[in-house]
């Protein structure tokens, strides 16, 4: 058996021909500041190949219907095992997952149901749990003779034979809400009065409407109402029409089926399979509890079967933690014929469990929705489903599992991919955790830098070997527990003496109530394990209160009182990902692209050709590339295989046509001329020392900001949506810094999610830049580095779920770390000490 995978000449994305070997059958992890090259290693490399050979022995047929990754440039990768991934950001579920189904707990509790469980005859009498069950024969009722039809696992499941026959298994009733069709009653029909017709419909209904006996071109509020009737609720009829094209400009006779305003909405919804196409119709109803199944999604008989008192609904509303106690005295409850069937039901249950409520998941519900989890969440369920498959001789790849984890739930972590090492697999883990690195076999740290200054091995080898290693960045971190602080720390004494914003709340979901204190002008850090109320504290109480208050607005119904003396302002900055599509980008999204557009309108190459700003911008402008249509890539369809994004083969990737690239700027600095398309294609910093001495200030100031903020290893032309959370929330930012920010308080909701020990570092320099402007700073946070550097915690808990919803403990760090109440202060202390 071969000891290593042998990868020769890497260069995917920004690896430089990279020659690595990975020990197999180890955990290795990748390291390396953000943008080094580590994800193009890890799954740009060995996850796309492992994954794409293996696919390759299935059948054609097979492999069209399974998503593939592209074949990864190298010259030679040998010994690959077969790989899987579990990704930072796991896709949405559908609209009926939930976390039992996620976790596939949901199959354990139905069979068990469906095996265990308390008939009733006919005549009402209450059975005990028998055997004949599982041998399908009948249930013959001991006291009238009555037979009973048993229900299987199936008719128990919401999504086939057991589902509500009002809310077709969804658990709620989603009507049209009428005042939401017409747009704006003082438009025409052709000027898009109709508002589900402009979003979920085709333009050419405007044109079916008219057939209908519907004056188009009149407001429609001046319609009659029987005109009024036939848009909002008119019958399903086919009319004939002459319709106009205007994309191919010409005419065409088609027969089209009238969809009214109503049957429009009605239609999109019944066509919604998930999350996604769900938000397109979100505006045009409401969504009530379904009257029947009263939200458990399931019909009456699959609702009413208990096992040991409890119905299945009511085994799915209790937190997992409190339902994994309860299931495991369900054996001992039974028959003595159904004991053995019963343990062995409740064994996989509890092994499925286990590994979730070491993941720190044991405060959510099974009936919680799908769509509701975190990406943490989400994440640590795949990981759990992961190692539950017990496979032998796989490589898993993961990337960053310890986003979002609690320092106390990064322990479950590390046991499940001990685990899954000890089942005979490799373990590749990107990641940032120094906890987390200290724990693996193998290190790969790449590096030194960023975009093109990284793409290079810099450090390999056991943690002493990179502890012990001159060019390694992240030996510093792994050689040392304790934390460095970075910004001036207020006193515990003098915390509020700029002032304080006061809050009090009644309970919401399972937080109690609540009083809580942020000091004005000062960091303050909101910790806690996952579900112990941070989020509802902080995005669901403080920030809704106080933007009620700055707009005159009633304060939300569970907020009792809210005291904020000078603020007038409160931003919210997130992980979500930026832009829908490759047309954002960083120049366009930090407004770069809008100055440079109006610097090279003055040149005068664009001054001859009478170019103005407009006519260089990539979305609109006539200077964008005619092929691409200034997305910089086209798309082909490869038939059997998955469809492969290249590099538009006329303005390779530069989104601009030739012309553009005939006009340059000259700097003053001695740089040579310079085209936009080539600008774009640069790095922040490389663009900044392309501005430096040319007194172009507010685009040296604009890129200034963004290298300030640690994102100059970006290019201005990188698609904003592929962007980590990190890297959104510092994009995000930049158009706050430098300016004045009295009165404002900031909130950031884990804004170091996917960032190196350095550029914690430098995040947190941010954060002090902002206080200093005359902003107070509040986030939502695991990490210990960014806990450590605080001047208030806030800690929440001590649980999750029904167990948390507390503050157990307020304080500055060293207090945090010496409270036996803090949960967060125990990983602390030794960081403090």
């Amino acid at each position: 058996m071969a000891q290593t995978i042998d990868i020769t000449g890497a260069r995917v994305h920004n690896l430089k021909r990279v020659d690595v070997r990975v020990p197999i059958g180890k955990m290795v992890a990748v390291a390396g500041v953000s943008g080094s090259g580590k994800s193009s290693l890890a799954l740009g490399v060995l996850y796309a190949e492992g994954s794409r050979r293996y696919l390759e022995g299935l059948s054609t047929y097979t492999r069209r219907r399974i998503s593939q990754s592209g074949e990864a440039k190298l010259d030679a990768i040998e010994h690959v095992p077969p790989a899987l991934a579990l990704h930072q950001r796991p896709s949405v579920p559908g609209i009926r997952s939930t976390f039992g189904t996620m976790s596939e707990l949901l199959n354990s509790l139905r069979l068990m149901t469906s095996r265990l469980g308390n008939y009733t005859c006919p005549n009402g009498h209450m059975l005990d749990p028998t055997p004949n069950v599982a041998l399908e024969r009948p249930i013959i009722c001991p006291v009238c003779g009555e037979e009973v039809q048993a229900l299987g696992a199936e008719d128990l499941a919401f999504n086939s034979g057991g589902a509500c026959p009002t809310c077709s298994g969804t658990g709620i009733v989603r009507t049209v809400n009428q005042a939401t069709l017409i747009a704006d009653p003082n438009l025409t029909i052709e000027q898009g009065a109709v508002a589900p017709w402009r979003s979920l419909m085709w333009s050419i209904m405007v044109d079916v409407c008219r057939e209908m006996g519907v004056r188009t071109d009149v407001p429609y509020k001046d319609l009659t109402a029987h005109e009024k009737e036939i848009v909002l609720h008119g019958p399903a009829e086919k009319r004939h029409i002459i319709y106009h094209s205007k994309k191919e400009n010409r005419a065409g006779e088609l027969d089209f089926t009238y969809f009214s305003a109503e049957r429009t909405v009605l239609n999109a919804l019944d066509k919604a399979k998930d999350a996604k196409a769900l938000k397109r119709v979100e505006p045009f109803i409401t969504e009530e509890p379904c009257p029947d199944c009263h939200g458990t999604r399931l019909n009456k008989r699959a609702r009413i079967l208990p096992v040991d008192g409890k119905t299945l609904p009511e085994q799915c509303a209790m937190q997992l933690d409190n339902l994994a106690q309860w299931v495991r005295t369900v054996p001992a409850t039974m028959p003595d014929d159904m004991h053995e069937m019963a343990q062995s039901i409740v064994d996989e249950f509890t092994r499925t469990a286990r590994r979730l409520l070491e993941l720190g998941l044991g405060y959510l519900t099974l009936d919680r929705a799908g769509s509701t989890l975190s990406t943490g969440e989400r994440q640590r369920i795949q990981l759990a489903r992961a190692v539950r498959s017990e496979l032998t001789g796989a490589m898993y790849v993961l990337d960053e599992p310890s986003i979002g984890l609690h320092p106390a739930n990064v322990d479950g972590l590390l046991g499940v991919m001990r685990d899954l090492k000890a089942q005979g697999n490799t373990v590749v883990v990107v990641d940032h955790d120094t906890r987390v690195l200290r724990d693996t076999d193998w290190i790969i740290e790449m590096g030194p830098g960023a975009g093109s200054h990284g793409g290079t091995v810099i450090a390999q080898g056991t943690v002493s070997d990179i502890e012990g290693n001159p060019h390694s960045l992240i030996a510093p971190f792994l050689a040392s527990e304790r934390l460095q602080i970075v910004r001036p720390q207020t006193p515990a004494n003098k915390v509020f003496d700029e002032g304080a914003l006061e809050i009090k709340t009644a309970p919401l979901h399972t937080v109690h109530a609540l009083d809580a204190r942020v000091p004005k002008h000062r960091l303050t850090v909101v910790t806690g394990v996952s579900g112990s109320g941070k989020t509802t504290l902080v995005l669901e109480s403080l920030v809704p209160a106080l933007t009620a208050k700055i707009a005159g607005e009633r304060l939300p119904e569970h907020v009792r009182a809210l005291d904020a003396p000078g603020i007038d302002r409160v931003t919210m900055i997130d992980a979500t990902p930026i832009g829908a599509n490759v047309r954002s980008t960083v120049a366009t999204y930090s407004g770069v692209l809008d100055d440079l557009r109006r610097l090279y309108a003055r040149t005068d190459a664009a001054k001859a050709r009478g170019l103005k700003a407009g006519a260089f911008s990539y979305n609109t402008g006539s200077l964008r590339c005619p092929t691409c249509d200034g997305t910089g890539q086209i798309t082909l369809d490869v038939q059997f295989l998955p469809d492969v994004d290249i590099d538009c083969p006329d303005c390779h990737g530069t989104r601009y046509g030739d012309v553009a690239g005939e006009i340059t700027w000259t700097p003053k600095n001695g740089h040579k001329p310079v085209s936009l398309p080539d600008l774009l294609a640069m790095t922040v910093d490389e663009a900044l020392d392309i501005f430096t001495g040319t007194g172009q200030r507010r685009l040296h100031a604009e890129l200034e900001t963004l290298h300030e903020l640690g994102i100059g290893y970006l290019t201005l032309g990188e698609s904003t949506p592929a962007l980590s959370g990190g890297e959104a929330q510092r994009l995000k930012l930049a158009s706050e810094m430098g300016r004045a920010q009295d009165g404002t308080l900031f909130v950031f909701d884990e804004p170091t999610i996917g960032l190196h020990p350095l550029d914690v570092r430098t995040l947190i320099g941010v954060f002090q830049k902002l206080i200093d402007h005359g902003a107070s700073v509040v986030v939502i946070e695991h990490d210990l580095d960014m806990i450590a550097n605080a001047d208030w915690i806030i800690d929440m808990g001590p649980g999750g779920g029904e167990n948390g919803g507390e503050i157990v403990a307020t304080g500055t760090p060293v207090q945090i770390a010496e409270n036996p109440l803090s949960v967060t202060g125990r990983y602390l202390k030794p960081c403090v000490e």
